[in-house]
């Protein structure tokens, strides 16, 4: 009994870190590249620095999620990504809290962005 009561929770808890929150938006790599030279928008990566400068797209800039998000300008669409989307996910719910309302997740992140077609 103890154990299925357990499963339920963890179920729970992995259901809840997973589901975007409501006002976030989401789209994938595809779209990205629509979007990527927009100047009315920031584009954060939140992975480690070291992730960061093995490969990423030159227009985000490296915020790490473990960071208060402090700089970032509350007018602009912010566009969040890491590398799988699960970490841009937390950075986003996040965001939201400190009063941020256009954020935009990258749904599967970096490991669905082709680097050799990148521009």
């Amino acid at each position: 009994m103890i154990e299925w009561i357990l499963i339920i929770i963890l179920v729970g808890f992995l259901v809840y870190r997973l589901t975007p929150a409501k006002g976030i938006q989401t789209i994938d790599a595809k779209q990205l590249k629509d979007v990527l030279h927009d100047p009315n928008k920031v584009f954060i990566d939140v992975r480690s620095p070291m992730e960061y400068k093995t490969q990423h797209i030159q227009q985000f800039q490296n915020i790490p999620l473990k960071s208060k998000f402090n700089d970032l300008p509350k007018d602009k669409e912010i566009v969040v990504i890491c590398q799988t989307g699960i970490r841009s996910n937390q950075a986003c719910k996040k965001l939201k809290r400190r009063g941020h309302t256009k954020i935009i997740n990258v749904r599967g992140g970096l490991s669905n962005w082709n680097f050799k077609g990148e521009k």
